[in-house]
């Protein structure tokens, strides 16, 4: 078999570029996932994300390696093994990120890649209604939906943030991130709108498109320095290989982009050596840079019958199961993130680095079950962790999963930015906004206030947001620590691109797709020898007092 371009992975990336790179017919495209398809109906309701996370079914669910500042405590890391990857297993959260973080893409030497000249893929990829054409798109393929909260805690979270002195942002993916706001989702009649539904259902039918599904990529095939196609094992077992005229693109994502590479011999000379790997290009930043957001989750008992925990018990998941089945509506539509807020932890900090959540339900850390009561609960999430960690092969198995060691709160400082978090959260709802609305605190609780208490509990309870990124990341050829240039390309290997979230030099300021889901906007032109879409200029938002005041 041969075809002109081969993608690998058909996740949140991989679908963008399966559409962009047939559509215009001349290009025969192989587009190979190791997961199945996303038929389930679990995968179309947003309300069903738990459970597809509590299943393996299209969840790689990744075991890490224990977090020495965790006290030896592994994380799980779910991602997605289907057709769109985790974009049909997230929560389905949109938000860009600040402009600045991708001036600081371009300011570390990612050319082409400043705020200016993403926006305008951000702008093609989104069909969003009524917000600033300046800022966001309407043609789009990716469904976006502006969310109405009808929830007294919804209302309570945002009043508590004007009381406490904080901005409110009309579109934190607009002019102003920093704020309290409304939260965008992608969510398109009440069902999932994934990269999968958005960008490689209209493009099934294409002649030059080929899918090909539980299908384990082993090995680029690499000759003389160039990428000559791949080997997999299919759906029986047998191992096949593959002809790239072109290229071959990795959007097997931030886990298995450096693990992929590393079994063909791209990556650290020494670590693939030891493990009887003949080294093709030594490129030490192979699954180095390890990013991530993490999660710390505080609970509190609401005193009113507003949260959402009656509709989780078995007779309220009925109705609103046969609410969704009937209309696509009611509380099965929704991901339960109608609100967000956008901080900054101090003064002197230029843009938003603690995101934080609420829901109008608490679910236990280690079952995600309801709590049995009237309850919400509020995510910290540190957006700029200055921790980083590292992928590394196990052993030379393609079937064996990679070590994966995030070194969370490694760095002391992170561990002050979560306590600075979690102090903002009791301050809001100390505001009277939440008066008669919310009770005790169910975790941490109220006599943990200690430095040293808060510690213990980040060592037990901290979460990720799933948001791992940056083990492939671009940069100039000068740059030791670079895998890929400006354009997606790998150093020193010809005809070899990556293109997924492994390619970013941080994490941006939100959850990851829908960046991830520029990025692949973005190099698709850069594949096909497009001329990059041209810059746009807007003005963006930033306190003008953020040196001497925190809100």
């Amino acid at each position: 078999m041969e075809y002109d371009y081969i993608i690998v992975g058909a996740g949140s990336a991989g679908c963008v570029l399966a559409n962009r790179l047939s559509a215009d017919g001349s290009h025969s495209v192989l587009l190979i996932e190791a997961g199945r398809k996303d038929g389930a109906w679990s995968l179309k309701i947003p309300a069903a994300v738990l459970t597809n996370l509590k299943s393996t079914r299209h969840n790689w669910a990744f075991q890490g390696e224990p977090e020495p500042a965790l006290g030896g405590r592994s994380m799980r890391h779910d991602r997605g093994r289907t057709l769109g990857g985790s974009s049909s297993i997230n929560g389905m959260v949109f938000i860009r990120g600040h402009a600045l973080d991708f001036e600081s893409w371009r300011q570390a030497g990612c050319e082409g890649w400043g705020y200016a000249d993403v926006l305008p893929y951000f702008k093609r990829m989104e069909c969003y209604a009524g917000g600033d054409c300046d800022y966001r798109g309407a043609d789009g393929l990716l469904k976006v939906h502006r969310p109405e909260p009808n929830n007294p805690i919804y209302d309570a979270f945002l009043l508590a943030g004007k009381q406490a002195g904080y901005p409110e942002s009309e579109d934190i993916c607009g002019y102003r991130q920093e704020g309290f706001a409304k939260l965008d989702s992608s969510i398109h009649n009440g069902e999932r709108s994934s990269s999968a539904t958005a960008y490689l259902a209209p493009a099934r039918g294409r002649s030059n498109l080929t899918v090909i599904t539980r299908a384990l990529v082993t090995a680029i095939a690499i000759e003389d320095q160039v990428a000559t196609g791949i080997v997999f094992l299919n759906s029986a077992g047998a191992r096949v290989t593959v002809m790239a005229r072109r290229e071959v693109v990795l959007s097997a994502g931030a886990i298995g982009t450096p693990q992929l590479l590393m079994l063909s011999g791209v990556g650290p000379a020494a670590h693939l050596c030891s493990h009887g790997i003949d080294v093709k290009a030594d490129l030490p930043g192979v699954g180095q840079n390890l990013n991530d957001h993490p999660d710390f989750v505080l609970k509190y008992r609401c005193l009113q019958p507003v949260s959402i925990w009656p509709k989780t018990r078995l007779l309220g998941r009925a109705i609103a199961g046969m609410q969704w089945l009937i209309n696509r509506s009611g509380v099965c539509a929704s991901n339960q993130f109608d609100m967000v807020a956008c901080l900054r932890s101090a003064a002197g900090v230029e843009y938003p680095d603690i995101q934080l959540t609420i829901s109008p339900v608490a679910v236990d850390d280690q079952s995600w079950d309801p709590l049995p009561e009237h309850a919400f609960q509020i995510h910290v999430g540190l957006m700029r962790a200055h921790s980083r960690g590292e992928i590394t092969l196990r052993d030379s198995d393609p079937k064996s999963p990679p070590r994966i060691l995030v070194n969370y709160l490694k760095d002391p400082r992170d561990r002050d930015l979560l306590r600075t978090g979690i102090r903002i959260v009791r301050e809001l709802v100390d505001q009277p906004a939440f008066a008669g609305l919310c009770g005790a605190e169910i975790f941490p609780g109220a006599a943990v206030q200690a430095d040293a208490d808060l510690d213990l509990c980040l060592n037990s309870h901290l979460a990720t947001q799933w948001h791992l990124s940056g083990t492939a990341r671009m940069g100039a050829s000068t740059d030791t620590g670079a895998v890929v240039d400006p354009q997606g390309r790998v150093h020193g290997i010809a005809a070899l691109r990556v293109v997924d979230a492994s390619i970013m030099p941080a994490a941006t300021n939100g959850n990851t797709n829908s960046p991830t889901i520029m990025i692949a906007e973005k190099l698709s032109d850069a594949i096909l020898g497009v001329p990059p879409l041209s810059p746009l200029d807007v003005a963006v938002w930033q306190n003008p007092n953020y040196e001497t005041s925190q809100r």
